[in-house]
């Protein structure tokens, strides 16, 4: 019945997640809001919302480990294993605006995570900053694209034609019962995935901390997964990467921050040892490798899953011995 929740758990969260976006995308078009906002906001949230509920529900019922460690795994997987396959399905070009730009972002969101959770503690003040620092950024980046042709600014609203690519904003009760929909399936998934992971927990004597940075961060990154591989696939590879570093900063920013507001976070011991100083090699292994020659070759993603298997094999080494 445990795994039979877990992977209720985890289609529900795909299936919801990919209906959500659709929904809200072609509601946002309905309305004529921009498909730069669209690309910045809607998708990037929209692809990360798993994390969102998961994280939030793991952390009322009392299981911190899974909260935090779904944000650190989460961010890990999508960096290592989803970038990693995505590029040995196709090189990935890099768009050197948009990596001056989000890197940067991206290097900081780590290192404030990084703080937060030597500290051992990510209280309200704390998430609401977080929030804080999201919203800023979004508004700025906003300001600086809009009506502009820059390269990045063309990548979200790439990002939105690949999320639909034919979208149609004049079904308003359609999209209006996708997000509905969506919002519902995510919710159900969630409890399940979250409920799943504790039981297996418990009965392997494992943390709460190792689910939620295994079984719980890989399946909440699916929806990053299909995204990023429907992009190699389509030859978009400069939105896979964008999508991959959106994610990441929402993942942090947003979603940590969102949780420590309602539910303040006490950090593992575990996560502190292992998990945030991987997450900080794999974002600076990530922006090297992205800069040198402005591509991901298969080489450098091979690499990364070969990172990626070793940082598994270590956390259930531990676990297990």
């Amino acid at each position: 019945m445990t795994v039979l929740e877990i992977l209720l758990g985890l289609v529900l969260l795909v299936a919801g997640g990919d209906l959500l976006v659709r929904g809200s995308v072609g509601l946002a078009q309905r309305f004529g809001i921009s498909e730069l906002l669209i690309g910045l906001v809607l998708v990037g949230f929209g692809t990360s919302t798993p994390e969102l509920m998961t994280s939030i529900l793991a952390a009322l019922n009392g299981s911190p480990g899974i909260a935090v460690g779904n944000v650190a795994g989460s961010n890990i997987a999508n960096i290592l294993l989803i970038l990693g396959l995505t590029a040995l399905i196709c090189p990935l070009r890099v768009d050197p605006a948009a990596l001056m730009r989000d890197g940067p972002a991206n290097a900081l969101a780590a290192l404030a995570f990084t703080g937060l959770a030597l500290a051992g503690l990510i209280g309200r003040e704390a998430g609401l900053a977080l929030v804080l620092a999201l919203v800023t950024y979004l508004v700025i980046t906003y300001r600086m694209e809009k009506g502009q042709k820059t390269p990045a600014a063309e990548l979200h609203r790439s990002g939105t034609e690949l999320v639909i690519p034919q979208p149609k904003p004049s079904q308003l009760p359609l999209n209006l019962l996708m997000a509905f929909g969506g919002l519902v399936m995510i919710l159900g998934g969630a409890h399940f995935l979250v409920a799943g992971a504790s039981t297996i927990a418990r009965a392997a004597g494992v943390s709460d901390a190792v689910i939620g940075v295994t079984i719980v961060a890989v399946g909440t990154s699916l929806p990053e997964l299909v995204t990023s591989a429907m992009a190699a696939l389509k030859r978009q590879t400069d939105i896979a990467l964008g999508n991959i570093l959106g994610s990441n900063l929402f993942n942090i920013l947003g979603i940590l921050g969102l949780t420590a507001v309602i539910s303040p976070l006490q950090v593992p011991q575990e996560i502190m040892r292992l998990d945030i100083w991987v997450l900080l090699g794999a974002t600076a292994a990530l922006l090297v490798f992205a800069m040198s020659g402005w591509r991901l070759s298969r080489r450098e993603g091979a690499l990364m899953l070969l990172a990626y298997v070793g940082y598994t094999g270590v956390i259930l080494a531990k676990a297990l011995g």
